[in-house]
């Protein structure tokens, strides 16, 4: 039986395909994708993988959008979450490398990029909204 689980060599030959690459080493990706700077990074020994997106810093978020960026994470984030690390919030995708598919691969950096882009607007990561309308009373 061959093994159809993703792993860096075929994560490579996809994120050729979507730009081009100005840094490339298996485990570490850096590229653009529809115009924003996009970083793909694997573990195979610990089967995981993630893409980010830096989206601001986080001296520039005043509460009322940090607010409204954690409330995007229950409900127009879907896969795709705001999330930060040091000095900026990341648009981040999070997944067991092994189980990742090519089209949810696909899928997974359009959610990220989509989500930095509507950083300020809808904070949505889709067109889909989970649940309808998002707020609860």
């Amino acid at each position: 039986m061959i093994s159809s689980s993703m792993n860096n060599q075929r994560l490579d030959s996809i994120i050729r395909e979507k730009g081009e690459v100005r840094e490339g080493q298996p485990g570490f990706w850096q590229f653009d994708y529809r115009d924003r700077a996009v970083l793909v990074m694997t573990d195979e020994a610990h089967d995981r993988m993630r893409i980010i997106s830096p989206v601001v810093e986080v001296t520039e978020i005043g509460e009322e959008i940090w607010l409204m960026a954690l409330s995007a994470n229950f409900d127009r984030a879907l896969d795709a979450r705001y999330a930060i690390n040091g000095d900026y919030l990341w648009s981040a995708f999070i997944h067991p490398l092994g189980l990742l598919t090519q089209p949810q691969f696909e899928d997974a950096l359009d959610q990220v990029v989509t989500l930095a882009n509507n950083f300020g607007t809808s904070f949505s990561s889709t067109d889909l909204v989970f649940g309808g309308g998002g707020e609860t009373e």
